[in-house]
């Protein structure tokens, strides 16, 4: 008998083609891309799997019910009817979180609630006694997802969004997620065979996930918990072997990872960042003015960087894209350059030929990532 369910992986807007390749290359099976969203098969190993290395999931969902109603008495009541003591005990805390799409329901947190009711309402008539609901660190949470009359109840195997990866406990003014500095690497063709640079390295996001890629580390080898590890069928000897297993993938890496920022407090978060992420070894971080610099040698050279933008930009931004046009074309031949940015404008005064920028979604804010060659 298969002990192989279904699984799905969501993630950005526009990284659904990166995450469908992720699973492809882990070994999933019968992967079909959705919006914002990738399902896929495979069993409790391929779940602890996906949730150790995978770079671009926000987060892996366990349906666990689906059905359709037509009232909202019938919503409650099918819920209600569930056997919740197959997943979870009365001492165990939850929560429950939903979206809703061309449903009877237009408010997403009612659904959670009326959802929470049903479980509490089933354990207080079972045992007479209530499980706690926790919306701060819950042991369990429950996700659900309405398309117009048919519901589907899962349980987030990950707990914590997937880019709380760990290894950061420093940040600047507007850091960038993980989840999206993986995305953004994957996209600009970053595969760990050159040299790499963020000038403008902020915390030290997009140089950690540079590094992770480069050696192959599973990106969430440095969490503590994952929501699965609260499960009635936890397995902690499976996850050992599985963790063992990703390990054995890492490969060296023989080319350098520079960040320069111009603020020496961002030099100082990004340092402690890239200690707490064990990279030290491979990511070399100073204080510069990237205006100011200069390519050190004639190697190809991969670029990504989120520069300020909007109103994080202290200059005119036609001035700034403009000098940076120019240190590109005069300080750094042979160089890829990629970066995300809200300005439309940012192509046109840096005065560079790219392709077709790709859409993106920085925090709620639509960006766009640019690629040129610099010859």
């Amino acid at each position: 008998m298969s002990n192989n369910f279904k699984m799905l992986a969501t993630t950005l807007y526009g990284f659904e083609p990166l995450l469908e390749r992720e699973l492809l290359k882990l070994g999933a099976m019968d992967i079909k891309p959705g919006v914002r969203n990738v399902s896929f098969v495979g069993d409790t190993g391929f779940m602890y799997k996906a949730n150790l290395s995978l770079r671009t999931a926000l987060s892996i969902l366990k349906p666990i019910k689906t059905f359709k109603f037509h009232s909202e008495d019938e919503f409650y009541q099918k819920l209600y009817e569930f056997n919740w003591s197959n997943i979870m005990t009365v001492d165990n805390t939850f929560m429950a979180s939903a979206t809703t799409h061309q449903s009877i329901f237009n408010n997403s947190q009612f659904v959670g609630l009326r959802t929470k009711d049903a479980i509490v309402d089933f354990f207080r008539n079972q045992t007479g006694k209530r499980p706690n609901v926790s919306t701060d660190d819950p042991q369990l949470i429950f996700n659900v997802h309405i398309n117009r009359n048919t519901c589907t109840v899962s349980l987030d195997s990950s707990g914590d969004k997937l880019f709380k990866r760990g290894y950061r406990t420093v940040t600047n003014i507007a850091p960038i997620n993980e989840v999206l500095a993986a995305g953004l690497l994957l996209h600009s063709g970053w595969d760990g065979q050159s040299d790499f640079m963020d000038p403008m390295c902020g915390s030290g996001t997009i140089l950690i996930e540079a590094a992770m890629i480069a050696c192959q580390i599973p990106p969430n080898l440095n969490r503590k918990t994952f929501g699965f590890m609260h499960w009635q069928d936890w397995d902690e000897d499976l996850f050992e072997v599985i963790t063992k297993s990703v390990l054995k993938k890492i490969r060296p890496f023989h080319f350098k990872i520079t960040g320069i920022d111009k603020a020496p407090s961002a030099i100082r978060k990004a340092q402690d960042n890239v200690d707490k992420a064990n990279l030290s070894e491979f990511i070399n971080i100073h204080h510069d003015d990237f205006f100011s610099t200069s390519k050190e040698d004639e190697r190809p050279l991969h670029m990504l960087f989120n520069p300020p933008y909007g109103n994080r930009l202290d200059v005119n931004p036609e001035l700034f894209y403009k000098i940076l046009g120019q240190t590109l074309k005069a300080n750094y031949k042979n160089t890829k350059v990629c970066f995300i940015t809200s300005d439309d404008d940012a192509p046109r005064f840096l005065e560079l030929k790219g392709s077709k920028p790709i859409k993106v979604f920085n925090g709620g804010i639509e960006a766009n990532l640019y690629q040129f060659k610099i010859y």
